[in-house]
């Protein structure tokens, strides 16, 4: 098995999390509204990569040195790259495989309120979760993701299906949240 290869899912993950949440809250203080696990690994069940991956939630994206001086005090690297404008990215270690992912986004923005949309619905739809689970496996065979070209490749043929769930999930959001609001005339 090449470090990096989709492994059954890992009880220990959550366990892993919540030790790095913990270091990142020490070194984030208040920069960090909200630290939420995600991805597969925050999935029970699901198979994944074994990287932790982990979303800052900030008031403010800008400047980058505010949260990235920190997170590089704790061993991240800061991935430049054109996203860095709604989701900067960073890892530990520095080579690969890596452990920890960091995604910071603007707290109670879009690209936060879509990743845990994506990371809920499948929490409680196993059966999305398993084709999930199947297109991973079948990327790996497909793809070999040996080196960052190859790991950009399998997260660029993920995106369809990522994006069919997220509608999917915020979909039913919206309708959720309109069947608990109350009416005007209601007390």
């Amino acid at each position: 098995m090449i470090a990096g290869d989709v492994v059954p899912y890992d009880p220990n993950w959550p366990v892993m999390f919540e030790e790095e949440a913990l270091r990142l809250r020490r070194a984030l203080g208040q920069l960090a509204v909200r630290i939420d696990h995600h991805g597969s690994t925050a999935v029970p069940g699901l198979s994944a990569k074994p990287v932790i991956d982990i979303q800052v939630g900030v008031a403010n994206l800008q400047p980058l040195e505010a949260y990235g001086r920190p997170l590089e005090m704790l061993g991240y690297i800061h991935v430049v790259h054109p996203d860095d404008a709604f989701c900067p990215f960073f890892h530990r270690p520095a080579g690969w495989p890596h452990t920890h992912h960091v995604h910071v986004v603007q707290a109670g923005g879009n690209e936060e309120r879509r990743t845990l949309a994506f990371r809920d619905y499948l929490r409680h739809h196993a059966d999305m979760a398993r084709e999930y689970e199947r297109l991973k496996y079948q990327l790996m065979t497909e793809l070999q993701p040996a080196d960052a070209a190859s790991r950009e490749a399998y997260a660029a043929a993920k995106t369809d299906f990522i994006e069919r769930v997220v509608a999917l999930a915020l979909s039913g959001e919206s309708i959720a949240t309109k069947v608990r609001r109350p009416r005007s005339n209601q007390i």
